[in-house]
């Protein structure tokens, strides 16, 4: 699974949650110029958390790569859901900061299962 969170304690409590409900493996991003495609090309990201803002910079595109990729994600934001920039990402779950831990875990299990039903995944 993929976390992209600049905010350091934020990703290490949800990395830490992520692991508590199953997550294996969690790759943490932290800056976006760390954000780059090739972490895509290991295999090892089946979904993904992310932040629309990173590092003063938009995750927009990224974003589009995952989809484009069929790889589930969700959005954990401090932006409201209804913000401009969530427009394209019709179906992605955005979870508003500040948020309980259930609400984070639920909307992504819902990200992947819906993926599943659709047949876009298969692991």
């Amino acid at each position: 699974m993929l976390l992209v969170e600049d905010e350091a304690l934020i990703a290490m409590s949800i990395e830490e949650l992520c692991k508590e409900h199953g997550a294996e493996d969690v790759v943490t991003v932290t800056s976006f110029n760390a954000l780059n495609p090739d972490i895509l090309e290991s295999g090892r990201i089946s979904t993904a958390i992310l932040d629309i803002k990173i590092s003063d910079n938009w995750t927009n595109e990224f974003a589009q790569l995952l989809q484009s990729r069929q790889i589930p994600f969700i959005f954990a934001t401090g932006y409201a859901a209804n913000h401009q920039v969530f427009e394209t990402f019709n179906g992605v779950t955005v979870v508003e900061k500040p948020y309980k831990d259930s609400d984070l875990i639920q909307a992504l299990a819902q990200a992947i299962g819906s993926s599943c039903q659709n047949g876009t995944r298969s692991d």
